[in-house]
């Protein structure tokens, strides 16, 4: 197949379709709309991944030094697809950066946004200083500065986590599940416990989802060995009393209320549809599903498939997604449209 194949978003859905094509030899132009390959983990400092341990800046690093040093990768940073047009096999894609392409197929591999808990104010963010997301405090980690809360600087003694910030809430519009945001909490509060033994970490929860294999790895090790302590509640509002903050709610399994002062409180923000979605969809002519994810037509006809023909999608693109399914995802929409060129090349002979 001569004519290469667009991959939009060098995330890791993107950088693993990328990599699989370019192995086999496939041209490959991998447009990317930031100034750096990685996605999410490696834009927004991610600390150690779930479930391998290792560090985002090494392993999706890795990544993307092994899709530089392909020949059949051409990659176009600081730039977007500004127009798609076509048939499978003959494409046309018109850049940012005024260049035309023609291109057998595309995929899309544009990753989510993170939910902003401005959207929340009753929990307290944007209003106090200690009051942070997941991401910050991952960003803490993964610099070297360890966990400090942002007002002042010191060391907390007592954090909470609270869980389903942006997602399973119908009162702003996210339904959803994000998959991996229990695992991830679970993750970091053993990590806080790490590196602050005195520190006292609190997660409250709705239900506990480390599904699969994560269950023993993650929630009862972090209960067992890292002394981390749970509470089911419903979280009523986040204040503060000039000193501490206040985590106000009731504790739903011995229904009373509970109220516990902490030194930081931590957002375990939820996985939006990417914010650029409806543009997408316009952009490519696909569809997007009830919630604003591009949809896939069926994953027992084929995983990748839109619903334009030639065009296809991974990761979490599609709703929330691990970082290891993204990558799977990603090499299997590689075959798909692989597959698919290789078809239209033997018919054109």
């Amino acid at each position: 197949m001569t004519k290469p194949t667009l991959i939009v978003g060098g995330g890791p859905a993107g950088l693993s379709a990328a990599h699989a094509l370019g192995s086999l030899g496939q041209p490959t132009v991998l447009v990317e709309k930031e100034d750096r390959l990685g996605g999410a983990p490696i834009l927004s400092g991610y600390a150690k991944l779930v479930p391998s341990g290792e560090w985002a800046k090494d392993a999706i690093g890795g990544m993307v030094g092994r899709v530089e040093a392909l020949p059949q990768v051409e990659r176009r940073l600081g730039t977007t697809v500004k127009s798609f047009a076509g048939d499978p096999g003959g494409f046309t894609a018109s850049l940012s950066d005024g260049t035309d392409l023609e291109v057998a197929s595309a995929i899309l591999c544009t990753g989510f946004t993170h939910f902003d808990p401005v959207n929340k104010p009753e929990w307290g963010f944007g209003l106090f200083e200690d009051v942070v997301t997941t991401t910050q405090v991952e960003q803490m980690i993964s610099s070297g500065q360890g966990v400090r809360c942002p007002s002042d600087g010191r060391a907390p003694k007592r954090v909470a986590i609270l869980l389903c910030v942006g997602s399973r809430d119908r009162q702003i519009g996210r339904e959803w599940c994000s998959k991996v945001c229990c695992t991830v909490s679970c993750n970091l509060a053993m990590e806080i416990r790490e590196e602050l033994s005195d520190c006292h970490v609190y997660i409250y929860y709705m239900d506990i989802r480390t599904y699969g294999l994560y269950e023993d790895l993650y929630y009862w090790r972090s209960q067992e060995e890292f002394k981390v302590k749970y509470i089911k509640a419903r979280i009523a509002e986040v204040t503060s009393d000039g000193e501490k903050l206040i985590v106000k709610g009731e504790d739903t399994l011995v229904k009373r209320p509970i109220t516990i002062p902490f030194d930081m409180v931590v957002h375990a923000i939820g996985m939006d549809p990417n914010v650029d979605n409806m543009l997408l969809a316009s952009i490519f002519d696909v569809e997007l599903q009830k919630h604003g994810h591009i949809a896939r037509i069926s994953p027992y006809e084929q995983m990748a498939a839109t619903s334009r023909p030639g065009v296809y999608v991974a990761g979490a693109a599609t709703g929330p997604e691990t970082i290891d399914d993204s990558i799977a995802q990603g090499q299997a929409a590689a075959m798909a449209a692989l597959a698919e060129g290789r078809s239209f090349s033997a018919a054109a002979e």
